[in-house]
């Protein structure tokens, strides 16, 4: 128990069944986001003077995970997961043709969304908080690019969701647990680790 396994899992605690690939900041700053935006979300409708706040929570988490994507351990760096267009458009034919390998971190497909996410809520906080200044204070377009931000994130959260329930089907792996205590199943010879 706790042995390491070889470089392909580096920084991986290994117990012969299961791995330690999500650590403890990882693992809190993905529910903090998404407990952020649900609230953001709840915030535009009722608890109104909570949306700014909320708004800026999930920036300064955003924030922190892309600093730990650049120094973390292993599976939490973008180096080990953002693929480049090609590569992810190759996975994603993988997926369609149900022969996409299973990866011990992200995989590209979850790269990318994971940078997509970012972006979409890097700029809804830029949105709102130009809609706050008072050169765009009730500037229609400001509003209605931050609407659809707003719109466009929902909508990658969904993808995101089933992204997860497609691939915990597909690899018969249950990657919400996974992001609960941080354990994935233990790479097979043709997972990619």
């Amino acid at each position: 128990m706790g042995r390491r396994l070889n470089d392909d899992v580096v920084g991986a605690r290994f117990d012969g069944r299961t791995l330690r690939v999500w650590d403890p900041l990882v693992r809190t700053l993905h529910w903090s986001l998404a407990i952020a935006v649900g609230l953001g979300w709840a915030t535009t409708e009722w608890i109104v003077d909570w949306h700014q706040p909320v708004g800026y929570a999930a920036l300064a988490i955003v924030g922190v995970r892309i600093v730990w994507g650049l120094v973390g351990p292993r599976h939490a760096r973008f180096a080990s997961f953002v693929r480049g267009p090609r590569a992810t458009a190759r996975y994603a034919r993988q997926v369609v043709g149900g022969r996409a390998p299973r990866h011990v971190g992200h995989n590209p497909l979850g790269g990318a969304m994971v940078i997509a996410l970012f972006i979409c809520v890097a700029a809804l906080a830029l949105t709102g908080w130009l809609y706050t200044t008072d050169r765009f204070f009730g500037d229609e377009v400001v509003e209605i690019v931050h609407e659809t931000l707003a719109w466009t994130l929902v909508a990658l959260a969904a993808l995101h969701v089933g992204g997860v329930v497609f691939a915990s089907r597909h690899q018969r792996e249950n990657l919400i647990a996974a992001m609960f205590d941080g354990r994935k199943r233990a790479p097979r010879d043709d997972d990619i680790a």
